[in-house]
């Protein structure tokens, strides 16, 4: 069983891919389930995120401030000016602007653990990195929303942060307290988190694709120019402040990785709540949720193959 888990975890890219294209595809394969589950799902994968985070984690950000404050300052700044930048020059719809928004305003994603993981970086700076963007979400999040989209849109900003704190924050602090409490049902179910944090990914991006299948064949291809452009400039700016701030190899591999994978399953979910009147907001935490996770598989095998440094 931990060996199909493994296999899931690994090939999370693909499996995500291939349910974004059969829903895209085949819209009742997954039209048939509500938009609201999103948010129960993303809730489960925090609380997975909870049960493996330790109180040794947390030690990071007072052991490290430097590497931990250089990671969060370039994923709450970078991000958000690339996705102001590319909704300007792009010339994106009101809707699917505010989409690429909320994906840069978002903390970093889950997968990004694993992806460091395999990409040979500092998994415990990635791992500080998380948690402490993910706690600076339900301020920092719709406040840069209102900065950046203000606009556009009503941004209900304490709406947001409430919303953060029910679905982020406080499955978070359950699976800490379950860690606490049950440490031998956490040692038992942590194995397979990854993989079923894949399933659950790939699952909301089938239902939100599916849901607005017909959107995103109308106007799909300048939202996915978009959202590869989001990322992968993410990804090389992230490597690029590491190595201006000094840091070792390892720690620059864990800084690209966070600050170019978003929690863009926490995009969708704000814009489906948030930003109903808005369909086509939800598309590109969506195609985000495919993509990144494509080319985070790419960028671990690129550093897994350079063994030099």
């Amino acid at each position: 069983m931990k060996k199909v888990c493994n296999f899931i975890a690994q090939w999370m890219g693909i499996l995500v891919l291939l349910v974004a294209a059969l829903s895209l595809a085949v819209p009742a394969s997954f039209v048939w389930i509500d938009t609201w589950v999103i948010n129960p799902m993303l809730g489960v994968i925090m609380f997975g995120m909870g049960l493996t985070l330790s109180p040794k984690d947390f030690q990071i950000v007072l052991s490290h401030p430097k590497d931990i404050l250089v990671g969060c300052l370039a994923q709450f700044s970078i991000m958000p000016l690339l996705a102001f930048g590319l909704t300007w020059a792009l010339s994106l719809p009101k809707e699917l602007a505010l989409g690429v928004i909320l994906v840069g305003c978002c903390p970093g994603g889950t997968a990004s653990n694993v992806i460091t993981y395999l990409a040979k970086g500092n998994l415990a700076l990635s791992v500080g990195m998380t948690a402490t963007s993910t706690l600076l979400a339900p301020v920092l999040t719709p406040l840069l929303v209102w900065l950046l989209a203000g606009t556009m849109v009503e941004v209900d900003t304490l709406g947001m942060l409430l919303s953060i704190v029910y679905v982020v924050i406080a499955p978070i602090a359950v699976g800490l307290l379950c860690q606490r409490f049950l440490p031998e049902m956490t040692k038992r179910v942590v194995p397979y988190l990854p993989a079923f944090s894949s399933i659950a990914i790939a699952l909301t991006v089938g239902i939100v694709v599916s849901h607005n299948a017909d959107r995103l064949l109308v106007g799909g291809f300048l939202v996915v120019v978009a959202v590869v452009l989001h990322n992968l400039f993410g990804l090389s700016l992230g490597y690029f402040v590491g190595r201006l701030s000094g840091l070792d190899e390892q720690k620059k591999r864990a800084i690209a990785i966070e600050v170019g994978m978003q929690n863009s399953g926490l995009a969708s979910s704000l814009a489906t709540i948030h930003f109903a009147a808005y369909p086509l907001a939800t598309i590109p935490g969506a195609i985000f949720s495919v993509w990144h996770n494509i080319s985070g598989a790419a960028v671990a095998f690129v550093f897994r193959r350079n063994r030099t440094q």
